[in-house]
């Protein structure tokens, strides 16, 4: 009788195990299956933006094709203009705050961790040109192609120009995208977050962003026309 009672109630835990296990493996599955329809969906978005954008780009220059040449000369100055941050901008886009942590850092951990860094900003600014952001400003500071972000003591310099937090980063693009990016499982919102560091994201239909005020000359560079060596 007691072996019996043993065998029955081995059964039954072997019972659980089983199920357990199945349950377990079933949920792994599931994760894994997500985890590439995520990446499908993410690079099917970008598809659509780079095709929208080619369209753009096709009907911009059937319009210059159709213009005079002072028209089309003063058509793409004012474009380079754009490019270059010379111009004040505004348009659809996100308004994004980073603040340093308010979480006590614990005492196995460096306090540090609870700040925002320069590599912080570097990645919302990278996500957020990936996202098809057309202009970006860092508390006040147009972003170009000579634009730094790096750590300056407790201050990050962007143009050379000194700031502390919070940061006010300012973006013109589509809204959707640009949070998406931001917000998207296992991305930058994320990291941020495990150590408290404040995160907020504001969309806005007209996003202001100013033009870039430092010198851009060029002291040593000049135009040239050699073809780049293989």
């Amino acid at each position: 009788m007691h072996i019996e009672k043993g065998r029955l109630s081995i059964a039954c835990v072997c019972m659980v195990l089983g199920l357990m296990l199945s349950v377990q493996f079933r949920s792994t599955q599931d994760i894994r299956a997500s985890l590439p329809f995520q990446r499908v969906e993410e690079l099917s978005a970008r598809l659509h933006q780079m095709e929208a954008e080619n369209k753009e780009l096709e009907a911009e220059l059937r319009d210059l094709k159709g213009m005079s040449g002072s028209e089309k000369n003063e058509k793409i100055a004012d474009d380079v203009m754009m490019f270059a941050g010379m111009t004040a901008l505004e348009g659809p886009g996100i308004i994004l705050t980073i603040d340093d942590s308010g979480k006590i850092a614990k005492k196995d951990n460096d306090p540090n961790l609870y700040l925002v860094h320069d590599e912080d900003i570097l990645k919302v600014v990278n996500e957020l040109r990936a996202a098809g952001a057309e202009a970006i400003s860092i508390n006040d500071q147009r972003l170009t192609a000579n634009s730094e972000i790096r750590c300056a003591g407790p201050t990050i310099s962007v143009n050379n120009v000194r700031s502390a937090p919070p940061f006010e980063i300012r973006a013109i693009g589509d809204k959707d995208n640009l949070i998406n990016a931001i917000n998207m499982r296992g991305g930058v919102a994320d990291s941020l977050k495990v150590w408290g560091i404040k995160l907020d994201i504001q969309p806005s239909d007209n996003v202001w962003i100013p033009a870039y005020k430092a010198s851009s000359k060029y002291k040593l560079a000049t135009p040239s026309t050699k073809e780049a060596s293989k």
